[in-house]
């Protein structure tokens, strides 16, 4: 006869053999990343209610490959989760366009509330014919144009090499600026704005930080073109063969992991945001006492605040598309 200890060393065993580590993918470096620290916090949530059935290994750092790539892995199962921007699922889900379409919400809160909604919810659901599964959305922020000149209006972008994202939909918006849009992985835009190969790029704050991207280019113009959301996407091959049970605390864990999210993007925003204002004025001080602020140095970047450029031909900053119109059939 077993003894009890014996017992609980064969069950432990048993569970253990039993548990999954999904692995998913993201490409920003810091381990901080609100969108990295949300999937860990997710993470922590199913192994708590599925007595540690269930856990989530992230490899950030593109450890795993571009985005591109790793939505190519998700949909075959040969990888289990990637969180990853909007724009490159345009081209395999038309719905994914909508959120990405420039000078669409009114404000982060507007852009919450619809995604947070059944337009949302459609088109997350709509990625499931592609192999995926469309667990939530994340923040993204608002991006901007950063480059080695300043950008007052669309005019300043004639000629442009700007980076954009793998995305039919961002060349053409770009293109339509005037600029030649140049798609690239994440991962090449230092390089690539270091050596002139392009001049300059567009995306968030913490993201224009994170990846020091501001050594290369020194300004940063709020044109806030868009607020395209980030995408957390599941293996379908995987996701289907998993209990129903099971299934639904995935999906839970997945939309509570958004408030902490966007609580840690709020956070870091305002931090990046924060310490650039603080070297700003204490860069005037320095000149109003004779002394020429540093160019090299870390952080050290002159940011220039603009009006969000004018949409593509009129209606300047209030023309909004309609994400309802938009969204549907």
């Amino acid at each position: 006869m077993l003894k009890p200890l014996s017992m609980l060393a064969l069950l432990a065993t048993a569970l253990a053999a039993q548990a999954v580590e999904f692995r998913s993918a993201d490409v920003h470096n810091s381990d901080d990343y609100p969108t990295v620290a949300a999937v860990k916090y997710m993470s922590d949530l199913l192994d708590k209610r599925s007595n540690g059935k269930y856990k989530i290994k992230v490899f950030n750092k593109g450890a795993l490959g571009s985005e591109k790539e790793t939505i190519d892995q998700v949909k075959i199962g040969a990888l289990e989760m990637t969180r990853v921007n909007i724009a490159p699922m345009n081209s395999l889900c038309a719905k994914t366009m909508v959120p990405t379409m420039p000078f669409l919400f009114r404000s982060i809160d507007h852009m919450r509330k619809t995604l947070d909604g059944p337009v949302g919810e459609e088109i997350l659901k709509s990625c499931e014919d592609q192999g995926l599964i469309g667990l939530a959305f994340y923040d993204s922020g608002a991006r901007s144009i950063y480059g080695k000149k300043a950008v007052h209006s669309i005019a300043d972008t004639k000629g442009m090499k700007i980076r954009v994202q793998q995305s039919d939909l961002w060349v053409a918006l770009l293109n339509a600026m005037g600029a030649n849009a140049t798609p690239m992985p994440i991962a090449e835009v230092y390089t690539a704005l270091k050596t002139g190969l392009i001049d300059a790029a567009e995306n968030n704050i913490p993201s224009y930080d994170g990846f020091k991207h501001f050594e290369a280019v020194k300004f940063y113009s709020r044109t806030e073109h868009s607020m395209a959301p980030e995408m957390l996407l599941m293996s379908k091959a995987v996701y289907d063969k998993l209990p129903k049970a099971d299934q639904d605390m995935i999906r839970a864990a997945a939309k509570e992991s958004v408030a902490f999210e966007r609580q840690k993007w709020d956070e870091q925003e305002g931090q990046v945001a924060g310490h650039r204002q603080g070297r700003r004025r204490r860069n005037r001080r320095q000149r109003r006492q004779g002394i020429v602020p540093g160019r090299d140095g870390p952080g050290v970047r002159q940011v220039h605040d603009h009006a969000r450029l004018e949409a593509l031909g009129e209606g300047g900053a209030g023309h909004q598309v309609s994400l309802e119109a938009h969204g549907r059939g």
